[in-house]
């Protein structure tokens, strides 16, 4: 048996999106437009078309919470006095569409999300540009696939009454 080693260097882009909401406000309305999966009832579904269509239903805006993080309580008692949230923030429904040509997309996949108050207290959404995660992987139909969640991206920051970035739209 022959095992191919392979590395692949890819770009990232980190955006950071200020939002008009405090904190507090900021992440009840970001876990409002992104809510939590429900697991139990995915697992009930008795085919993959009755997943595709509790996806529709349990991500409105396209995205659900699979893990949440209170970095405000566990950095409790040392110098970082951030206030922070983390998330993995994705649709199954959507992944499977890259998983299915490579399995590895999954390291991308759900993105990565923090929400924290920066030190002037001004509200800040960061993320990594989910096109540019899922380009690297050299098959156009991931590609697509990464498209589409910059443009589901673009819409949540619009949602939580930031600006999206250009370079959203730009592949959208």
């Amino acid at each position: 048996m022959t095992t191919q080693n392979a590395v692949v260097d890819h770009p990232a882009r980190r955006l950071v999106v200020a939002l008009p909401d405090p904190y507090d406000a900021a992440r009840e309305h970001y876990e409002t437009l992104v809510p939590e999966v429900d697991l139990a009832r995915f697992f009930q579904m008795a085919s993959w078309q009755a997943t595709l269509e509790l996806a529709e239903i349990n991500a409105p805006h396209g995205f659900m919470r699979y893990f949440r993080s209170d970095i405000t309580a566990v950095m409790a008692g040392s110098p970082s006095l951030w206030k922070a949230t983390q998330y993995l923030m994705g649709n199954h429904t959507i992944a499977e569409r890259m998983c299915r040509h490579d399995p590895s997309t999954m390291l991308h996949a759900p993105l990565r999300t923090l929400l924290y108050a920066d030190p002037g207290g001004d509200t800040r959404l960061a993320v990594d540009q989910p096109s540019l995660l899922f380009t690297s992987y050299d098959n156009p139909q991931i590609a697509d696939v990464g498209r589409e969640l910059d443009a589901l991206l673009a819409q949540l920051i619009t949602l939580l009454g930031g600006e999206a970035p250009p370079q959203l739209a730009a592949n959208c």
